[in-house]
């Protein structure tokens, strides 16, 4: 019952220090000194957390002080791997993380990293600063482990416990330890890998798969498009098939799917090989937002609507439905798209932190009933708020008949919607 140090308070850390810390002493470490204060009062921002979860996690104790982690004997990195703004990982969070451990790693100690890298990236960025800094060598005064986070931010249904952990180790003494340390909470069971690369890469392959799958139906989306078809219509009529993959077309945003990709073929590219498929899932994925505006605008135009003195609502803000997350939105992508058309944008989200949206994208958010004469109403986030409001409740928010609607996630009986007097567009 070693005690344990968890790096990063997120989405991910946050979940992992809880379950740990009803059984083990667990000291959740995060340099934000306000997330400190809020979970230290049982409060968790994120939503992933309730109250009664983060209490019952008997052991588990928050600080921001480098100081309360020095006695731990594992420590895992839970850190967020972004992309800069050419879509290059970018490893700071990872690298200051790995300084900060590297400081009090002692000899027997053992670092578990969580964070979705390319294959190789622990060994070759992350273990060198942990022997700068702690003046150690791998495999002999200190040991490594990865085990890929599988958290879905805002799914109550598939939790960290009922996910089947993928595991591995530097060492076969590790990879046991570190394999026995994460069974004691993982009740779907764990996945031990051969080695840290096999464990990165089966990561880093999953969210890519996702994507490249969204994509493919992204692109059919535009094809029937122009062709006059409904999209869900065709994929409702496929689905019939008991082998047919049940995606659906939208928005690919977040801090994973729409991330991930770009660390396996960032690693491709520097082995010699310039990948094709991944890349073109990821510049179909990346227009969508655009694509989707403009498609709307076009509506506008088609309708007698003046875009250049038109207000436009749009509902949801969050990379994804009934959770908090703004990172790496793309429903900020079609603002900026109809913003570039001189637009009026209302933006709406009951989930999104306004503060956060001001602070990240600088864009106000406002209730639902504050809009008013809308040109066009987008759907653009699937949160229950939304899905529960009638046709009739937009209908009063637009400024008359030929308003066109955004139903993005594809929720409400386009009839009903024509029925009121909308020009329908779905992905």
């Amino acid at each position: 019952m070693k005690k344990i140090a968890i790096i990063g308070l997120g989405y991910v850390g946050l979940p992992l220090a809880v379950e740990f810390g009803k059984m083990r002493e667990v000291i959740g470490f995060d340099i934000n000194k306000t997330r400190v204060e809020k979970l230290n009062m049982g409060v968790d921002v994120t939503n992933e957390c309730s109250a009664d979860q983060l209490q019952a996690a008997k052991m588990l104790v928050y600080s921001s002080s480098i100081d309360d982690i020095k006695d731990a004997k594992i420590y895992i990195v839970t850190v967020p791997t972004p992309i800069d703004s050419v879509n290059r990982p970018d490893f700071s969070p990872l690298e200051a993380a790995s300084r900060t451990v590297g400081r009090i790693l002692k000899k027997g100690d053992i670092v578990i990293y969580e964070s979705t890298v390319f294959p190789g990236a622990t060994e070759e960025i992350c273990v060198p600063i942990l022997e700068k800094e702690s003046g150690l060598q791998f495999n002999e005064g200190f040991s490594c482990g990865y085990s890929p986070e599988r958290i879905n931010p805002g799914d109550k249904v598939n939790t960290l416990t009922k996910i089947k952990k993928i595991t591995s180790g530097s060492n076969p003494d590790a990879a046991d330890e570190i394999d026995r340390l994460y069974s004691s909470i993982i009740t779907a069971g764990t996945w031990k890998a051969s080695s840290l690369k096999v464990a990165e890469a089966a990561k880093v392959i999953e969210n890519s798969q996702r994507d490249l799958n969204i994509a493919f139906v992204n692109e059919l989306s535009v094809i029937f498009d122009r062709l006059g078809i409904d999209t869900l219509e065709v994929l409702e009529a496929a689905g019939s098939k008991w082998n047919f993959l049940p995606f659906r077309p939208g928005m690919v945003g977040g801090h994973c799917i729409g991330v991930d990709p770009y660390y396996l073929t960032h690693k491709a590219e520097e082995v010699g090989y310039s990948p094709q498929v991944v890349l073109a899932g990821r510049r179909i994925n990346d227009n969508m937002a655009r694509y989707a505006a403009k498609s709307i605008v076009k509506r506008m135009l088609q309708n007698g609507i003046d875009v250049a003195r038109s207000k436009v609502g749009v509902l949801g803000l969050t990379f994804k439905e009934n959770c908090p997350d703004i990172r790496n939105s793309k429903v900020v992508d079609l603002i900026r798209e109809l913003e570039s058309w001189n637009v009026t944008v209302s933006i709406s989200d009951p989930w999104a932190n306004s503060d956060e949206v001001m602070h990240e994208y600088a864009l106000k958010l406002v209730d639902t009933s504050q809009m008013q004469g809308l040109s066009a109403v987008i759907v653009a986030v699937g949160h229950d708020e939304f899905r529960k409001m009638e046709v009739s409740e937009f209908s009063e928010l637009c400024a008359g008949k030929g308003a066109v609607f955004g139903d993005l996630k594809s929720i409400y009986e386009k009839q009903s919607l024509r029925d009121a007097g909308f020009d329908v567009f779905r992905l």
